[in-house]
């Protein structure tokens, strides 16, 4: 089986095939999700909260960020591997370049991901111009949740989803190579799609995205407490781990996840 790589996932969103991303944090699961058919593999800093416990993803390191996304990338041979810059690794322009050359280098990263919208078009710019690939994170920004004030939805107000829209635009511009939405209204994500040639993986932002992503201790109802509204439990449907990550890819590429009960109007 091919490669996925940036020019796959560009071709596919042309050719209107949806692909699938789950997050992931060790080789067991990074392997049994690519065998799944994910074609994109996310080592997200939500590891701060599914592995270490914490409140949020504010506690995690750069060097937690390398360990996790190198015990993924060893067993994947297939998959694109995304890796998410942690919080403050991105304060400057160097910085951010630096950081990102380590989840590659030591990571085996493919591509990072970064939250923020137009304050983030310069460095979004420099590492392009560097040869690094960019996912660009908008919408509900988890690094951002004190200034914002919880786990919020975004961009139900018109100047908040003009923004959206625009930074959007932007950052595809600015040479982002995907876009992820997360926690917007199905409408707006929709309009961003269109908008865009690149890209747009969703999470919480409706059926019209080029593709969904979801936290893997989600889908398989590993969470305490009550899970989020757009979150779905394929272990409930099957007893097996590997088969729910099979549904999932399966019910994500025919269009059948999200429902209209896993999106925000």
């Amino acid at each position: 089986m091919h490669k996925i790589t940036t020019r796959t996932l560009r071709k596919m969103k042309q050719e209107g095939e949806r692909f699938a991303c789950l997050t992931a944090y060790d080789a067991s699961f990074a392997r049994s999700q690519e065998a799944a058919g994910v074609e994109v593999i996310l080592v997200g800093d939500s590891l701060g909260m599914v592995v270490k416990g914490q409140e949020s993803t504010l506690s995690v390191t750069m060097q937690e960020m390398i360990y996790h996304t190198h015990n993924v990338s060893r067993v994947c041979h297939r998959a694109l591997i995304m890796a998410d810059l942690p919080f403050a690794a991105d304060a400057s322009q160097e910085e951010a370049y630096l950081n990102s050359a380590r989840l590659i280098a030591e990571g085996g990263a493919h591509m990072v991901k970064i939250e923020g919208g137009a304050m983030m078009l310069d460095t979004i710019r420099f590492l392009s111009e560097r040869g690094i690939a960019v996912c660009s994170h908008l919408g509900l920004l988890p690094q951002s949740v004190y200034k914002m004030g919880g786990y919020r939805i975004q961009g139900r107000n018109r100047e908040e989803a003009e923004q959206i829209l625009s930074d959007a635009i932007a950052l595809e511009q600015a040479g982002a190579d995907i876009i992820l939405l997360e926690c917007v209204p199905s409408e707006l994500a929709a309009q961003v799609t269109e908008a865009i040639d690149i890209p747009v993986i969703g999470i919480g932002a409706g059926p019209e995205c080029d593709a969904q992503v979801l936290v893997c201790y989600d889908m398989l109802g590993l969470h305490h407490g009550n899970p989020p509204s757009f979150v779905k439990n394929f272990l409930a449907e099957t007893s097996s781990i590997q088969q729910a990550f099979k549904n999932y890819v399966h019910q994500v590429k025919t269009g059948e996840f999200p429902t209209p009960d896993h999106v925000f109007d």
